[in-house]
């Protein structure tokens, strides 16, 4: 279901007809209130933020006292979550935690805090559905001391993915059939194209062990039909980005969607990530990034010439794109890539190798919801398969359990990729300086995660957030937390109020920190964390249906110091 033109031009004029946001130095106001927007015909009521989707983009600078005034005009409870922040518990902004009781229709909630980090942040709902609505907005924090990343423009790119109808409907349809979405299942056609190309035996035996999984492999996003928009842009309103030709262009990526992933390039240059997450990383030369929704990605840009590029960020699911242009003067356009094919999910995709013909699908981890401590682990089925009971040269088996799959993201669950092209895989991240805190962790916390497409649930452990018990953790301690994804679907794992160093091979003290672990299908992955920040911090996916059907959890730190 594409949007209407209407539609795209009337989004286009609230972002140009939104106020300028002014605030005094650390102090500032924040309005949320309903905006229609018309789509397809019809009036979608989605949220602003003083007027605009996304909302104003926030300054702040390193030792700021911040105070955020925010009005909620809404008739429903509101609240913001300042992600990737290290914030005091009670202003993390999540309903239910720390004694934050959400901001109430026509009440006013006062958050304050001092600024304890520089780089590129955002912020948004943590109410019910509001962030997919329009409620969500970038930050941008100068830092105290000199910036290692000099550049002569700074940019925000803010993708996000704007829905054809209100969010409540979409989960509804999800719960009621969870393929309601998946426009491209795979037909008779190709069967007869698979059969002729693979053969029939093969072809009937892929058939079969996707039925008896109950999966597709063309469901690489629960929801299609989005508006793909760049700073609250649809692609025909072509946001513009200036630069005269040799400039350092700093371009601050943010990944604002609800549920797309995007894979993003710009035909013709090379773009140097130099940060991840706010954090600044040793400078990575790509040709293309995946971006989980929340992630985020400060890349350095270099056009020579006095022409125009496109910004091109197409959808996981090859449903539409998001686009921008960088270009020396208003008006030029670069011509628009067309987009990679849809790729299908395959059983490697699930972390199978080898001969699985023969394999009892009934027992695959993830396929049945037995208790988490009465299921097979990911780890331990793998063990089993052809080739898996040794692990690889140089490498045991608790090493793999902790690598990263950043290969997989490149080239796995629906990349299409280009031969040869240079992706960013989380075995590229490195911190730029040394951590401050590279002691081996004490203990490990493994959380599975699960789902049934059917009745689409999704849970940490087999237990959605209002059934689980918290995870406890003591203030100081050091912990491995190692997630075995036992899905078809990626999972971007986000933790509130502190940053997960992800075990990548890089040396201990120089593994990159990420509010944002991406957790591939069928993969497992771990990170470091060390539990500095006491209070009670949400645990979730990112991708909101999922977070909202129980894919969420709580990790408490008690006051009580590691002895």
């Amino acid at each position: 279901m594409a949007a209407s033109i209407a539609f795209r031009i009337a989004l286009f004029a609230l972002f140009l007809a939104a106020a300028p946001f002014a605030a005094e130095a650390g102090e500032y106001n924040l309005t949320i209130g309903d905006k229609p927007v018309e789509i397809d015909g019809h009036t979608v009521e989605a949220i602003a933020v003083n007027g605009q989707i996304p909302g104003p983009t926030l300054r702040f600078r390193e030792g700021e006292d911040v105070v955020v005034h925010v009005t909620n005009t809404l008739k429903t409870t509101s609240s913001i979550h300042w992600h990737g922040m290290f914030v005091p518990a009670a202003m993390d902004g999540v309903p239910g935690l720390n004694g934050f009781p959400g901001i109430k229709p026509g009440e006013t909630f006062t958050y304050r805090f001092t600024v304890r980090q520089s780089g590129t942040y955002w912020y948004h709902a943590h109410s019910g559905l509001q962030e997919q609505m329009g409620l969500y907005g970038p930050i941008v924090i100068d830092p105290k001391q000199p910036d290692p990343v000099q550049a002569n423009r700074d940019y925000v790119v803010m993708l996000s993915d704007f829905p054809p109808e209100q969010a409540t409907r979409i989960l509804a349809n999800l719960k009621a059939n969870s393929d309601y979405y998946n426009w491209s299942r795979r037909t008779v056609g190709d069967f007869f194209h698979d059969a002729a190309t693979k053969g029939v035996g093969e072809t009937i035996s892929d058939r079969l062990m996707w039925g008896k999984m109950r999966m597709d492999p063309t469901d690489l996003s629960d929801v299609s039909g989005y508006t793909f928009l760049v700073n609250g842009k649809p692609p025909e309103a072509d946001e513009t980005f200036l630069f005269k030709p040799g400039e350092r262009v700093r371009l601050r990526i943010i990944n604002g969607a609800s549920m797309t992933y995007f894979d993003m390039k710009i035909p013709g240059l090379k773009m140097s990530v130099v940060a991840a997450d706010g954090q600044d990383v040793v400078p990575v030369s790509v040709d293309e990034l995946r971006i989980s929704p929340a992630e985020i990605y400060d890349v350095i840009v270099e056009p020579k010439g006095a022409k125009a590029y496109t910004l091109f960020a197409q959808s996981l699911d090859r449903m539409g794109y998001a686009r921008a242009t960088l270009a020396p003067h208003d008006g030029m356009e670069a011509p628009i890539p067309p987009m990679y094919p849809r790729a299908l999910l395959t059983m490697a995709d699930m972390g199978m190798g080898g001969d699985v013909a023969g394999m009892d699908m009934s027992v695959m981890p993830g396929m049945v919801m037995d208790p988490p401590e009465s299921k097979p682990s990911l780890h331990d089925d793998m063990k089993g398969m052809p080739g898996m009971d040794q692990p690889m040269p140089g490498m045991t088996m608790d090493d793999m359990s902790g690598m990263d799959m950043g290969a997989t993201q490149a080239t796995g669950w629906g990349s299409g990729y280009p031969a040869g092209e240079k992706v960013l895989s989380y075995a590229d991240l490195k911190s730029l300086t040394p951590n401050s805190d590279a002691r081996p962790p004490s203990r490990e916390i493994v959380l599975h995660l699960i789902g049934n497409m059917q009745r689409y649930i999704w849970t940490i452990d087999g237990k959605p957030m209002d059934e689980a018990d918290p995870i406890v953790v003591r203030y100081g301690e050091r912990v491995k937390i190692t997630f075995v994804n036992e899905t078809m679907m990626a999972h971007p794992m986000h933790l509130h109020g502190m940053l997960l160093e992800v075990l990548n091979g890089q040396p201990p003290d120089r593994l990159p920190k990420k509010h944002i672990v991406n957790v591939p299908p069928g993969q497992t992955v771990s990170a470091l964390l060390t539990a500095n920040e006491p209070g009670a911090w949400a645990f979730h996916c990112h991708l909101l249906y999922h977070m909202a059907s129980g894919m969420m959890t709580e990790l408490v730190v008690t006051p009580e110091k590691t002895p």
